[in-house]
């Protein structure tokens, strides 16, 4: 999916502590699963059994400090996004976390105070780009540090490997 829209508008589908490991929301044991279906029925099911009949595309997840501790592995990911979360905003990320789903074209922001100002339904808008998350009821506004301009260009072409393809397709044409 590429970002090419600044803007997400939604809901905060789920908040997080510090150290949260990704793995959890779909089972350490299923990790190593590839069935869509079947990772977006074991989604969240643990920690949280309504957020399946809560969450709508435009939602995201916030996280304490360390968001995406341990061993990052893909699956978890793939089930959140299938089911709508476009972004996670956290105090912090894990560095491996981080490097893997940003450079999968996935917007992970950090900002500061953001697991304390959130709660599970608060309607948001998130400025990826300046990192810049609103909430629409009480107008408070929290702000990170921006992405810098490769990884906005990562993540509006949907990862790296299509910055790449896009990048080739570009040189490609201007050599023709």
């Amino acid at each position: 999916m590429a970002y090419a829209n600044a803007l997400i508008t939604g809901r905060v589908q789920a908040v997080f502590g510090d150290d949260f490991d990704i793995d959890l929301t779909i089972g350490v044991e299923n990790i190593k699963g590839g069935d869509l279906d079947f990772l977006k029925e074991q989604c969240m099911q643990r920690l949280d059994p309504d957020f399946r009949s809560r969450v709508a595309p435009g939602d995201i997840l916030v996280g304490g400090r360390n968001f995406g501790y341990g061993h990052p592995h893909y699956p978890p990911m793939v089930a959140l996004k299938a089911w709508g979360i476009q972004a996670i905003v956290a105090e912090s990320f894990a560095p491996g976390f981080w490097r893997g789903e940003t450079h999968n074209g996935f917007p992970l922001i950090a900002i500061p105070g953001v697991s304390r100002s959130a709660a599970i339904g608060d309607r948001i808008e998130l400025d990826w780009r300046n990192a810049s998350l609103s909430f629409t009821a009480s107008g408070e506004v929290l702000t990170g540090e921006p992405l810098n301009d490769h990884q906005v260009r990562v993540i509006e072409a949907g990862g790296a490997y299509n910055l790449l393809l896009n990048q080739y397709a570009l040189r490609t044409a201007e050599t023709v």
